[in-house]
């Protein structure tokens, strides 16, 4: 897969796969590690307009989750216990004891578990658009029973693959559709991911996904233990987005302690995409206001930010 705005990158053996990480900006400015979505996303698509932005006057990194861009094949479950294993392992790989995490749709999700399980490695919580806030989904029970069929579920994969219905989708989800800067760059590396999950026999959903459904409740469900969270954060709703409430996320920074909410009126579900000098804005003024001296990035024993695998 392409590099995007990424001049580097580098690949973790990690115990389920290769993970390929993508780093932009100064090698000893602040790290700030951004989580991306599911299905077709990747780190090269929904950060192609912010990470440039924040690479400006930070170190940023970017990997392509489990099963997505160059990070695959990929062996197991990958449910949110699997996921904040591989946030483990993305820090330790790269030497780095305390991090922002920023994180879109199940990228946001994935953030807050880990910032809930491990707040000594989390500087600050940034979730756009986050999953795993809703108890009860729109049609809960349906939805579960179809997610129990492996067959259809690689099926769609094959189905969503189909160039038509990607750009239909992908236009659908931005607020400016076609217009949005970028667009045919955009759907050229959603069909690049489409054809990767068909060619490798994926599901069209993320384990993360699928995981999360029960019969009656969503059994990745973090809005009851925020009020534990014991890292700064900041909780940023598109207000186009028809895919996570509004009152989800205002009632996740409200029990958050010390959390902050921020609408972003003319943006949708993939507001990076939608507004990425607002979502920049709002990010970097969120890490400035974070408590204590930034951090340069940390060496453990046997790590070198410098190792074979990083692209000039």
């Amino acid at each position: 897969m392409t590099s995007g705005p990424y001049p580097r990158h580098r690949d973790l053996a990690l115990p389920g796969g290769t993970l390929r990480v993508h780093e932009a900006g100064p090698r000893d400015a602040e790290p700030v590690v951004l989580l991306h979505g599911a299905m077709l996303d990747e780190a090269a698509l929904i950060w192609h307009h912010l990470a440039p932005l924040l690479a400006g006057h930070l170190r940023v990194i970017a990997p392509d989750l489990p099963r997505h861009g160059a990070s695959r094949p990929w062996a197991g479950t990958l449910d949110q216990a699997a996921m904040e294993a591989v946030v483990d392992g993305l820090l330790d790989g790269l030497g780095l004891e305390r991090v922002p995490l920023v994180g879109l749709s199940m990228g946001g999700g994935i953030a807050t578990g880990y910032a809930l399980a491990r707040p000594e490695r989390v500087r600050g919580l940034v979730a756009v658009n986050p999953g795993g806030l809703d108890a009860v989904r729109p049609l809960q029970f349906t939805t579960w029973l179809l997610l129990r069929s492996d067959r259809l579920l690689r099926a769609a994969s094959r189905w969503i693959a189909a160039p038509s219905y990607l750009r239909r989708a992908i236009a659908g989800q931005l607020a400016r559709g076609e217009h949005t800067p970028g667009f045919d760059r955009l759907i050229a590396l959603a069909e690049a991911e489409a054809r990767a999950r068909a060619r490798g026999g994926e599901s069209a959903l993320d384990d993360w996904q699928t995981t999360a459904y029960g019969p009656r409740r969503m059994r990745t469900y973090f809005t009851p233990r925020l009020h534990r969270l014991a890292v700064p954060s900041l909780w940023i709703h598109g207000g186009l987005d028809t895919a996570v409430p509004h009152g989800a996320v205002r009632t996740a920074a409200r029990l958050a302690p010390g959390g902050e909410f921020a609408e972003v009126p003319d943006a949708g579900h993939l507001a990076p995409l939608d507004r990425p000098e607002h979502l920049y804005e709002l990010i970097t003024g969120f890490l400035d206001r974070l408590p204590g001296p930034r951090p340069l990035p940390g060496r453990r024993t046997g790590t070198d930010p410098d190792a074979p695998g990083t692209a000039p």
